[in-house]
């Protein structure tokens, strides 16, 4: 596999989230250790607190990388709270990046004790995120030239979005909403308590007019109603690829500025079908919910 975008522009576009992933690694040491002032009784017991190693980070598949500065700022939190030094890091590659089977990754030097405490919490964040950056990556590549892009959804692990949608933006895809507050979407839900569509677009309008609303529909009659009425961003729900090329030619031929985005049962093996009916966005909710991980391992190199 090649590295697309392994660049220092590239990675200072990500903006990685760093006061998220600090809150979720202090959690997560909780939990591993029993709570703040737990341990680790397999290695305090068995470990010198004296003794030092050399470890990698090695990859054990291919894939794309995200949440790499998470493994400074696991083992920076453990010596912390060991009252230890904290470990030499030196990381190999950059989120974004993509690896081969094999390739290092990153190289730690220092406390045994503090290598073997941070090794689980370190993996399962890092491994989340880059299986969510290599699942988008594989779409990434697969609409390459159809000048549509993937998007993230809301369907993200409680507590983890930040990060998440981080890994997305590493994997070359673009977030959607953060949240309920930053962007409206009005779905048939919000259309039957409203009374219309019609209602609903002008009740958020009214009440929240600098923020973006998006509305969905499921047909090219309702996507139409839509724009009369004033939406500039719609999103196509569980439409065919054939309604679907249909209703954004009838969009576009209202000579409106309509942003258009696919969503519903979406997988890889159809998403160049879809994305080239002339949408903008395909939306997939699996980048987050549904990602496997990215098997990557923590290797002594000596003792």
């Amino acid at each position: 596999m090649t590295d697309p975008h392994a660049t220092d522009l590239r990675a200072a576009e990500l903006e990685f989230p760093e006061a998220d992933a600090l809150a979720v690694i202090r959690t997560a040491l909780d939990e591993d250790l029993g709570g703040p002032d737990g341990v680790d009784v397999t290695t305090m017991a068995t470990i010198p607190a004296d003794q030092v190693s050399s470890a990698q980070v090695v990859a054990r598949e291919a894939g794309a990388l995200a949440g790499i500065p998470v493994i400074a700022m696991v083992f920076d939190e453990v010596a912390r709270r060991l009252g230890a030094e904290p470990l030499g890091t030196t990381t190999k590659h950059r989120d974004g990046d993509v690896v081969s089977k094999g390739d290092v990754v990153a190289t730690l030097s220092g406390s045994t004790q503090v290598t073997l405490v941070g090794e689980r919490t370190m993996l399962n964040i890092v491994c989340r995120l880059s299986g969510i950056a290599t699942h988008t990556y594989a779409w990434a590549q697969r609409l390459e030239g159809t000048g549509a892009t993937v998007l993230d959804t809301r369907k993200t692990t409680p507590g983890l979005r930040a990060l998440e949608k981080y890994a997305v933006r590493a994997g070359g895809g673009t977030n959607k909403r953060m949240g309920l507050y930053d962007v409206a979407m009005i779905k048939d839900n919000h259309k039957l308590a409203a009374g219309s569509l019609s209602k609903a677009y002008a009740a958020v309008l009214a009440k929240f007019p600098h923020v973006p609303i998006q509305v969905e529909v499921t047909t090219t009659q309702e996507a139409l109603e839509s724009v009369e009425v004033g939406a500039r961003f719609l999103l196509c729900d569980n439409m065919s690829p054939q309604l679907l090329r249909e209703t954004v030619q009838a969009v576009r031929a209202t000579g409106e500025d309509v942003e258009l985005e696919a969503t519903g049962g979406l997988t890889l093996q159809v998403a160049r079908e879809y994305a080239e009916t002339g949408v903008d966005y395909l939306s997939v909710g699996g980048l987050t919910h549904s990602s496997p991980i990215l098997d990557l391992a923590l290797d002594l190199t000596d003792g």
